[in-house]
Order: structure tokens, then sequence, then C-alpha cells
């Protein structure tokens, strides 16, 4: 008998961070999307909990960083331990700020993973439908049809999956192998991991200790003469994660609760270690590897543990598998909703592979500078360890991706005389403004909503000088036509390119006929004018002055247009007039109007 079939336009193999912040994405561009899971249901205890500030500015633009900030511990500070003068036991070096404050204006936090995919579950939750998750459905292998990759409606992958005893193939237009480390997608593609383990073991334990050790409730290095521990608290007031070093020779297999306990207190010496409960634990030889291919035929899409491994005490795996899925998410949705070429499909893999061969190359120094053989032999001192450490801080943030020039990523000669504090390719960075129609103080990212759109930040300089407004009402014109250009005719006009003014004017002397219509469209259900897009660099009643132009290093004189992609990263910066080199911007992946491009869903 033949099995049975299921049709979906984007299938996602695995319900791990990467495959649900990719769902995310689809539920809001209305895509169909399956979610096939082993396990028996949600993810209930997870090992990963660090959360860096890049992945708390993600749910915050997803608007779901309430509780995740309300429930998580937050890391303030560093505590730096080395061996003492007799070599018999541990003394504290110093204290460092985990991060600095321009790195981000969110905390880094610890939250386990299992609550955080509950956050994306609840958001995939919301207008009262259950998310398309079958669980206990076991992957077995995925094909392509080579002959109509090229079809943008074609259904040409199948995946066999089998649940209960009984199989069913899937087909989808798209399939992502979110499926971990041992990726059965990976497998069935014929795709290898490449790379190399240490002979280092490291034990890892959730405890509830009974300790004198005064920084037991900060994030803390210690370098003891016997070996290293990274404690990392816990969400709530009494656990505690150790990282701990083990000696050399030691075999994953042979390691026990008992004997990493034990080398854990004397590590802590002379301070006292007991160990009133231990919630999970486990060990781990350190491996770096990545997958030799990222997709077939720019269809199957491998994210996350399935196509980079690494140690984990760096915080990068979970928040990099789910950046990986942030990355795809959108760009599917464009292309599914009929908005935008299949080349920007490319830009996935070009985007994600470097940051997985950064991420390994990092790990690897990363590693060596927590092993102690490797500070013996080459001399690192502790005062060197902790300044390496913090000096690493704006990648552990997830802040130094930098993507190379493709379709969406315009990098210009003169960009730095435009806007010398904005990097095309980078994430784009935050600064304080006051909202035009309110008076409200918030951060400029606040403005911008992680629902699919692009958007247009034009820093239109100060209006209240006559030459200055004539010519950002010129400019508005331009920018209307071009965001017509790609917008369907039964879209909000915002949706695809959205707009957003920040001028550098007393605000209270700006009447609100002076702003260009084309910053206050009617959009939306209720078809009102919208009056959340314009934003002034000026003196706000509780929060003081935000100087955001000086913050981007943009000349209020001249002013700047900078795009920004649905994921927050820069796409292009170009002077105040230039609006053709935007438009050709758009032209290289989105479908004008005029060629009647179809939805494909």
């Amino acid at each position: 008998m033949a099995a049975d079939s299921e049709t979906t336009d984007v299938l996602i193999c695995g319900s791990g961070s990467a495959g649900l912040c990719a769902a995310v994405w689809l539920a809001r561009f209305g895509i169909k999307y399956k979610i096939l899971e082993r396990r028996e249901g949600p993810l209930k205890i997870g090992q990963a909990d660090g959360v860096q500030t890049r992945t708390v500015e993600i749910f915050d633009s997803f608007g779901i960083a309430e509780d995740l900030l309300k429930e998580a511990y937050h890391v303030l500070e560093l505590a730096f331990w080395s061996p003492d003068a007799n070599m018999k036991g541990i003394k504290r070096d110093r204290y460092a700020p985990d991060k600095e404050t321009e790195i981000s204006h969110q905390p880094h936090v610890i939250l386990n993973q299992a609550r955080l995919n509950a956050l994306m579950m609840g958001e995939l939750k919301k207008g009262g439908t259950l998310p398309p998750v079958e669980y206990r459905c076991e992957v077995k292998g995925v094909e392509v049809d080579e002959t109509s990759v090229r079809d943008p409606n074609a259904n040409c992958v199948k995946v066999r999956a089998v649940k209960d005893g009984v199989e069913k193939i899937y087909q989808a237009k798209y399939v992502l192998g979110c499926d971990g480390a041992h990726s059965v997608i990976r497998k069935s593609l014929g795709y290898k991991m490449v790379g190399d383990s240490s002979d280092a073991v490291w034990g890892v334990m959730d405890i509830y200790p009974r300790t004198n050790f005064p920084d037991i409730r900060k994030k803390s290095i210690i370098n003891s003469p016997i070996g290293g521990i990274l404690i990392v608290p816990r969400e709530g007031d009494s656990m505690v994660r150790f990282y701990t070093e083990l000696p050399a020779g030691t075999k994953v297999g042979d390691v026990t609760l008992e004997n990493l306990q034990k080398h854990a207190q004397s590590v802590f010496e002379p301070y006292a270690m007991d160990f009133a409960e231990t919630a999970w634990w486990s060990a781990y030889s350190i491996g770096q590897r990545r997958a030799d291919f990222f997709h077939r035929d720019f269809r199957v899409f491998l994210t996350g543990d399935a196509c980079h491994t690494h140690s984990p005490k760096a915080g990068q795996g979970m928040n990099v598998s789910l950046q990986d899925g942030h990355n795809i998410g959108w760009k599917l949705g464009m292309i599914l909703r009929g908005l935008a070429r299949l080349e920007l499909l490319e830009t996935y893999v070009l985007e994600r592979e470097r940051t997985a061969t950064e991420l390994i190359e990092f790990d690897r120094y990363f590693t060596r500078l927590f092993s102690s053989k490797y500070r013996e032999e080459h001399g690192v001192t502790p005062e060197h360890f902790a300044e390496q450490f913090v000096k690493a801080g704006r990648y552990t943030a997830g802040q130094a991706i930098q993507y190379d020039p493709s379709v969406i990523t315009a990098v210009g000669e003169h960009d730095k005389e435009v806007a010398s504090n904005i990097t095309v390719g980078m994430r784009f960075p935050t600064a304080q403004v006051v909202r035009f129609s309110d008076a409200k103080a918030m951060q400029l990212v606040k403005a911008l909503p992680a629902d699919g759109q692009w958007f247009i930040m034009v820093f239109g300089g100060d209006v209240l000088q006559p030459d200055v407004a004539l010519r950002l009402q010129k400019i508005s014109q331009s920018l209307d036509q071009l965001a017509k250009r790609f917008t369907p005719p039964d879209a909000y006009p915002d949706s695809v390119i959205d707009r957003i003014l920040v001028i550098a004017s007393d605000r209270k002397k700006v009447e609100q006929e002076e702003i260009p219509e084309f910053f206050t469209p009617v959009t939306g259900r209720w078809n009102m004018r919208c009056l959340t897009k314009v934003y002034a660099d000026d003196e706000s009643y509780n929060s003081g002055h935000g100087h955001a132009y000086a913050a981007y290093g943009i000349d209020p004189r001249k002013g700047a247009l900078v795009v920004v992609r649905p994921d927050h990263y820069v796409a292009k910066v170009a002077p105040l007039e230039d609006v053709d080199s935007v438009k050709q911007l758009f032209e290289n992946f989105l479908f004008p109007v005029s060629q009647n491009n179809e939805s494909l869903i």
C-alpha cells in the first residue's frame, strides 16, 4: 500500500531554536509550514542556556522579549580567578563588566533553551491555532527532483518520515534541516561534517551548591592549579552551571558524576563546595566541525547543529542556530509571497556559511584559551587571559557578524563619509530618539518591528530650515514612487518597504503638516494615518538627549539614507539625495509590481 502523503510550502525537520525561529517568520508572512519532531513533545529540559544580546534583540523585534527578560538571570559582571601565590588554591584577580554598554541596549541573560523554545511556540499559537508540529515523527530521508528546482511553484522536495510505525511522504517547496548534529537530512544528502576534535574532556552540571565561594552568583572564570571551571548562574536564585575542565587523559565514557564533583571541589580550594542536588550533568569532548555544503539546489537548507558544531563554553550554539533560522525564515517568506527573486536564497548560504566558519575559528581560539595545558605551554598569564576574554565580548554577544556584499548588501566606497558609525553588512545599531507624535523617548530600533518589511531610514536633518524642508519633500516623492514600484496594489503601502524619518530639529517647533505625507501613510486594518514613523533627535522629558545623529556619525546638515533589512542588518548607506542607488538595490532582488508576480502560496 502506498504511503500517505501531505503537501506544504516549507517542511521544517526539527523543532529546536533554528526551526522555531524560522517558523515565527513564516507564520508572520502567512506561509504554510509543517514541523516534524522525533521527540514525544516540546523540549522540557534544554542543555543550552546563554542568550546573547543579539538573540535578545531578535526576541524584542518579534515582540516576545518581555517574559524572557523577566524570567532570565541577567549577567552583569565577570569575576576572574587564578592560582594563589603558593599554587595551592585560588584567588580573585579582577572584576570586569560582562559587556561594554555600546555593544547593545539589551542585556546578556541566562534562560534555558526549553523556555526560549516555549516563548517562540507561544508566538506561533497566537490567533488561537495550534502550531503544525508533528511529534514522534522520525525523518528517514530527503530527495530533490532536480528537474523542477527552477520552477518556483514546484513541490520538488520529498521527505520520508515514520510516526508510530506508519510511513508518510511529505512534499514541499522547501525543506529546512534543523535536526541537530546527527542530522538525517544532512546524511541523506550525502554531506559530511568536516573538522577536528581534541582530546580535551569537559564535564558540565547544573547544581544547587552549598558553598562559601563569594562569586557563586556571578559569571566566573576560574583557572586553578589543577584545571578550570566556568561558572554560569542560572535563572532563579539557586541553580548554577559548572563547565569543568577534566584532567588530561580522561575519557568521556569513564566520567561519573561522583568524580566530576570531586574534581570540582578540588578546583575551589580553599573554599568549600558541596552539592545539595544535581539537576543534570554530562561530559563531552571538544570538536569543531561544519558541513561541507549548506544546501541542495537552494531547496534544502541546513541550519544549526546540522551544519556546525563546537564547544558550549562561549554560549554560541543555541544563539547561532537560532540566528540561522532567523536568516532563512524571512527570505523564504519573501520568496513564497512572490515578492522576491530566487537569488535571495543564495544569500543564506553566503552569509551563514561564513558565520559558521568564523564561529569554528573563534571556538578553537576560545577553547585553547580555556585549556590549562595551552596556557602553561604558551605562557598565558591571568592578566592576558582576562584581557582576551573581555576583548572577545563583541563576538560572544553576537554583534561582530558582518555579511559580505551580495544582492542585498551593497557596500559603497563613501559609506563612512555619510554615516561613519554605521557599517553595511552589520546589524543596525540603535540610539535614543523622541517619537514626534507623543514625545516618547525610545530606542530607534523599536520602530523596526520584525513583520517582514524592509526599512528606509531617512535622516532628514533640521526641517525648520526652508531649504532642508524642500529637499525632504522632493526626496519623499522619489521614495514614494520607489515603494509603490515594489508593493502589490492590494497590499498596505508600508508592507514591503517601510519608512522611518529622523529629524534633527526642536520637535516642539515643527508642525505635523510640515512632515511629508510619505512618512505618515494611511495603512493598517483600520485604514488610519500612521503616526509612529517620525522621530526627532531631540531632548526628551525624562531620558535626556540621545544625540542619535552623533551616535550614527551622520552630519545633520547633509543627512543620510540607510536601508535596513527585515532582520535588522544594514543593506545600504547612501547620501540623502541618492534615491537612485537605493532603488537599484531593490531592483536586484525584488519583483516590480509591473511584472505581475504572483504569490506562490
